[in-house]
């Protein structure tokens, strides 16, 4: 009898977590199925200013190939700005950025006189401030970015209040193992972004691909308040935007919005930034993204918990193949035509594969970016 109530428990501890969670992948489906691609009609005429922002820490073998696809942008060159913000790079970055006539290189260096926490918002904020565009646009210098990058936003901005546009990122390519890992994380959180920024259900975003406007940035104070915590340039500045201008925060769905980002070569590499995302997860004044990380979490908790049971009781065994599987299903069900508009799908044969050590990698993650250490940069960041 005591067994029955066990298995009991287990099942009805497995409703809990699986049905909420079900719940929220298919409103994700719906939204990201109800939004719409942006598509410019041919006569538009682009007439927003831009300044384009690439804080960069020892990259010379990524920044070069990032400027040349931003030369290649089909954009009036007269409405674009490109300002390279050197992090106390220890490498040739700067004298590879220094090859490029068209680009402002700004140091850190000549700056920053004391140790700070959050190197990449200082970053941000010194371009900022030296930027002459309408609206401060970012991407990372191991980036490559389409060349109407710029023409899409500009539709946005000139079709509708705009003082914020998260856009679409990618990996460059996936040729290991890991790689593959990478971006069917990716593909999922580019899914869910995409989904809920056009729903206005929460706050998400990638710096690789950022647009919003410059007034906007001082009206909230830019960094105020949250340039103590190393991570969140991204995120946590979209949420200040949100609350102050709630129906002018806006996602970019086109294919040729697409930025591509280089992934991480490891395992260790991988973790670190992982832990380093995770870390901002209790920063957010955004509630309805933390109580989504939290069911989330310990939904992955709770499959660990369970295949530790399973040795304990064998009758357990038949749960977590069920649960597994139910979890799987609904997960494929949204990944699908996200992978689709990623051109992406073929990677969804790994995809059950990769669960074991997603649950896995996202407990931990999540445990050490609460509690842990991490180095980002070259540098230890708490």
């Amino acid at each position: 009898m005591n067994d029955y109530f066990a298995h009991m428990l287990w099942l009805i501890f497995s409703i809990v977590f699986l049905l909420p969670y079900a719940v929220l992948l298919f409103l994700y489906r719906k939204w990201w199925l109800q939004l719409k691609e942006i598509k410019s009609p041919a006569h538009f005429q682009p007439t927003v200013s831009f300044s384009i922002l690439i804080p960069a820490r020892n990259e010379e073998n990524n920044i070069e190939a990032c400027l040349q696809s931003i030369h290649k942008l089909n954009y009036p060159k007269q409405l674009v700005e490109i300002i390279v913000i050197d992090d106390f790079s220890e490498d040739a970055t700067v004298q590879t950025v220094q090859k490029f006539e068209q680009v402002k290189l700004i140091s850190l260096r000549d700056i920053v006189k004391e140790k700070i926490n959050s190197y990449k918002k200082k970053a941000i904020e010194t371009g900022i401030e030296q930027a002459t565009g309408t609206y401060i646009v970012t991407t990372d210098a191991d980036c490559f970015v389409p060349e109407n990058w710029l023409h899409n936003f500009a539709f946005i901005i000139q079709q509708q209040p705009t003082v914020f546009i998260a856009a679409p990122v990618a990996m460059k390519e996936e040729s290991s193992a890991i790689k593959i890992f990478q971006s069917l994380d990716f593909i999922s959180l580019q899914g869910i972004t995409g989904a809920s920024v056009a729903a206005g259900f929460h706050s998400m975003c990638n710096g690789a691909n950022l647009c919003y406007s410059k007034q906007a940035f001082y009206a909230v104070e830019g960094f105020k308040n949250v340039d103590h915590i190393a991570s969140g340039d991204d995120m946590l500045l979209m949420h200040k935007l949100y609350k102050a201008f709630p129906r002018q925060v806006h996602y970019c769905k086109s294919q040729q919005s697409i930025v591509q980002t280089a992934p991480v070569e490891t395992i260790s590499e991988f973790l670190k930034q992982r832990i380093r995302w995770a870390s901002k997860a209790d920063k957010y004044d955004d509630h309805r993204i933390f109580w989504v990380l939290l069911l989330v979490y310990f939904l992955n908790v709770y499959f660990l918990v369970l295949f530790a049971a399973c040795f304990f009781s064998k009758e357990l065994w038949l749960l977590l193949a069920a649960s597994f599987i139910f979890k799987t299903a609904v997960e494929l069900l949204f990944m699908l035509p996200v992978a689709g508009f990623f051109h992406k799908r073929r990677l969804l044969f790994w995809f059950p594969f990769a669960q074991p050590l997603h649950i896995l990698y996202t407990i931990i993650a999540g445990w050490l970016g609460k509690f842990g250490t991490y180095e980002w940069k070259g540098r230890k960041v708490k």
